[in-house]
């Protein structure tokens, strides 16, 4: 019986903007890569089923993706129970996560250090092009994080 995908939960403030397009850079480069991969986001101080921010759609449909069935969601008990990993892109969403979800410490990860950077930046009410940049960023550390991953689920 084949193992069951690698489970991955991308978590920022609102789950509006970074994490969703974590989300959707994940599963396009896992598609693409044919790793065995699910992918999920969520958000600290997340509100339930807001779209993702209409300059976070436009980066991402810029290169190939969707965004647009996207639906804000807080980070649970359950989602941090499903996940393997928890890729995080502020310090401050590692505390958040091992503060209210004790259970979780052990699978929080920075993001930001696959590409580079220790944080990724909120580019929330910036203009389209912080939005492309905030993007390629994710996407950098995305990919790293990806390729690192064991062979059995490469």
């Amino acid at each position: 019986m084949p193992e069951r995908p690698y489970r991955l939960l991308f978590v920022c403030t609102a789950n509006i903007c970074r994490s969703p397009m974590a989300e959707a850079l994940a599963l396009m480069y896992a598609t693409q890569r044919g790793f065995s991969i699910e992918a999920k986001s969520a958000g600290t101080h997340a509100l339930s089923g807001e779209p993702a921010a209409p300059n976070s759609q436009r980066a991402i449909r810029d290169v190939g993706g969707d965004l647009a069935t996207h639906q804000s969601q807080p980070v649970t008990p359950e989602l941090v129970d499903w996940a393997d990993r928890i890729l995080v892109m502020e310090m401050r969403h590692a505390q958040h996560v091992r503060e209210e979800h004790p259970a979780g410490d052990a699978k929080i990860q920075m993001l930001g250090p696959f590409g580079g950077s220790m944080e990724i930046a909120d580019p929330y009410g910036s203009w389209i092009f912080r939005y492309r940049s905030s993007r390629d960023e994710i996407r950098k550390c995305v990919e790293a994080f990806l390729d690192q991953l064991p062979a059995r689920l490469r």
